[in-house]
Order: C-alpha cells, then structure tokens, then sequence
C-alpha cells in the first residue's frame, strides 16, 4: 500500500512519495493500477508465492486505515502481510528503513491504519523526506513539492525503495531489512 493524497494538487509532494514508489513498483511488474476498490485504485501481480495486491488509497491520507482495513478483510489476509509504503519525517532524503510493528512516529496515514487494524504488526516501508526546520512546520513540509536539489534525488530514491521491495517479495521482509537498514543510503548523497 502507498500512502499519498489524491488529486493533481497533491502529486508531486513529499506526502506522496509512497504512492510514487508503489506506482513504480507496479510499472516494473507490468501491472496496472487502476480498478476502482476497497476506497483505493488497485492491480495485482500473481508471483510465485500468490497473488499481491498493490493499492492506492483515494481517502487522503488522514483516513488511509480505512482502504488497508476494507483490503485485508476482502483479500483474506491478516496485518502482518501488510507492507506500507510512506514518507517518514524521522528520516533524511535518501534514507529507507524497514520496520515491523512500529508506532505511527507522527505519519498521520500510519496513525489511521493503526486505529482502524487495532495493531500496530504490519510492515512499514519509511522513506526519508526530511525534517523542516521548526516542528510547526511538518504539515507544510510534507504537504509541499521537492525543492530543486531534493527533485534531482527523487528519482534514486524510487529506484532503491522498489529495489528494496522487489527484494522482500523475492526473499521476504527480514532479508530486505537486513540488507537496506544495513546499507543507509538509496544510493544517493543525503542533504545535511
């Protein structure tokens, strides 16, 4: 599941960045993402271990727990199965770490699918975007477009969270930890 807003206004912004790298994911399997369900554009891949969904919730970010709920219920599985894909403040640019079972640590879409699963055991996919200056300022921050310099990394840092995904799906959640917790870098220069 990448996190994001619908809508124009919102594409290209740091909040979305979770989408962008799910959408990504999607391209590089071929798949279309676009069937209207569970409150989410949807398409799936059928792999050798099954069929995997990747979703966009179209709820804005604040309700996301209602699309992972609606998706879990209908595909049969539990919330350890989950993988959410999000920006994560707590994090510099360029930076992924992988975590089970964590707090939302202030992702408001985290917050909601927590409330609405009733756990916190699901996987979390947490891409740096950088903390603002000043903690008042973490809505407009999340919210606004990359500057100059952070666009030109945008672009690696897609590329290794899809790396990092396509490797849990091929060795499982654990293996892709220890290798990009481990690693640091998306393979491009993090911002002071």
């Amino acid at each position: 599941m990448g996190l994001g807003n619908p809508g124009p206004e919102y594409a290209g912004t740091r909040h979305n960045l979770g989408e962008a790298c799910v959408r990504e994911l999607a391209s590089r399997l071929g798949v279309e993402v676009a069937r209207k369900r569970w409150k989410s554009l949807v398409g799936f891949a059928d792999l050798d271990f099954g069929r995997a969904w990747l979703v966009l919730p179209q709820t804005y970010m604040n309700r996301s727990g209602e699309a992972a709920r609606a998706a879990l219920r209908d595909a049969g599985v539990g919330p350890n199965r989950l993988w959410v894909v999000h920006d994560e403040l707590d994090l510099p640019l360029c930076r992924l770490r992988i975590a089970f079972g964590r707090s939302a640590a202030g992702n408001n879409g985290v917050r909601s699918i927590i409330a609405s699963l009733g756990t916190e055991d699901f996987w979390r996919f947490r891409i740096g975007v950088g903390k603002p200056a000043s903690s008042r300022a973490g809505v407009s921050h999340v919210l606004g477009r990359w500057s100059r310099v952070e666009a030109a990394r945008v672009p690696s840092v897609v590329s290794g969270v899809v790396d990092a995904l396509e490797e849990a799906l091929r060795s499982g959640e654990v293996r892709a930890m220890d290798l990009y917790n481990r690693a640091g870098s998306l393979g491009c220069e993090e911002l002071p």
